[in-house]
């Protein structure tokens, strides 16, 4: 197959037609072990909030860097939060020909969790004299969470699980982080937006503009293009959701190359699981098609909290974190 398979979401909005429900999840199950991605049409995000988040994405890069270094990383502590300038990104051991604005669900100081000092929360960081950033971002992220939730209802069912499973579960209170991606146009070659690799999380939802770019590798090596399909979101299971099935849903490497001439702009959404939850592996039978990990990686190793998974993984680029456990933030 050249192409991924593209989903209807829009029942598990509703949750009103009991065939159409049942039919949308399994073709939902039968893409996340077979693909580990596929495109989301009928998610609820409409037109016009796209634009908004695309016309003030383009505002925020066209700044000066001096501008957009005022709310840099290093401004936003442990929560993680902030710009950083092209080539700042390491993928696969290599700088990324891409810049980017680290965002997610705004909480203040009064919040619990980050009164107990947990890591990836907190406050996002926004630049002066751009409010409509601040307003499409959270109109956007409100409205690709709901999505998000349609979805995971969608996952719970193709696993023979109930509809709420997660959402009384481990994503009671998921962990949100948001990014907005710039690509700028030319390179040498064999510059990659992004390189080689696999999402940590749960699940991704990515929003991208016009322009293209990403590809995902298929269970034969091969590497499937993922041109943007009008405003259709494209769905990817991660790293977590593998765990979790133990390989029945596959999390692919994917990576960017953006050869367009153009600036290129994405907008993913990491919906992943409750920082202090539990991970264990989820109450289903064992699958008889495991596909070996694109890394070598053991997908039998769930366990522990979330957010001692993540910062784990985090911990690896940015150094704050390193060898922390969530105890270390809560007493």
């Amino acid at each position: 197959m050249t192409a991924l398979p593209v989903i209807d979401i829009g029942p598990l909005l509703t949750m009103d037609d009991a065939a159409a429900i049942e039919h949308t999840a399994a073709t939902i199950g039968a893409a996340s072990a077979d693909y580990g991605f596929f495109y989301a049409e009928g998610h609820g995000i409409a037109d016009a909030l796209f634009e908004r988040l695309e016309a003030a994405s383009h505002a925020f890069f066209a700044l000066s860097e001096a501008e957009k270094a005022r709310i840099a990383m290093v401004h936003g502590g442990t929560a993680w939060r902030g710009w950083f300038p092209l080539g700042g990104e390491l993928t696969s051991g290599r700088p990324d020909r891409k810049e980017g604005l680290y965002l997610g669900e705004e909480l203040g100081a009064g919040d619990p969790r980050v009164a107990a000092g947990w890591p990836l929360h907190g406050p996002n960081l926004w630049p002066e004299g751009l409010p409509e950033l601040r307003g499409a971002v959270e109109d956007y992220l409100a409205a690709t969470v709901a999505a998000a939730e349609a979805l995971m209802r969608g996952m719970a069912l193709a696993l023979d699980l109930a509809a709420d499973h997660f959402a009384t579960g481990i994503t009671r209170h998921p962990t949100l982080l948001f990014r907005i991606f710039h690509y700028p146009p030319g390179g040498a070659a064999d510059d990659l937006g992004v390189g080689e690799h696999s999402d940590y999380g749960l699940l991704t939802l990515l929003g991208q503009d016009a322009h293209g770019g990403l590809e995902v590798r298929a269970a034969d090596g091969s590497w499937i293009a993922v041109p943007p399909r009008g405003r259709a979101l494209v769905v990817n299971i991660g790293d977590m959701f593998e765990r979790l099935t133990r390989g029945r849903f596959r999390s692919a490497p994917h990576r960017v190359i953006n050869a367009s001439g153009r600036e290129r702009l994405s907008w993913p959404l990491f919906y992943d699981p409750d920082f202090a939850a539990s991970v264990d592996p989820l109450p289903i039978p064992a699958t008889t098609r495991l596909l070996p990990r694109w890394d070598g990686g053991d997908v039998h190793g769930a366990g522990g909290t979330y957010g001692e998974y993540l910062i784990g993984k985090v911990g690896k680029v940015f150094p704050e974190l390193a060898g922390k456990a969530l105890g270390d933030f809560t007493q």
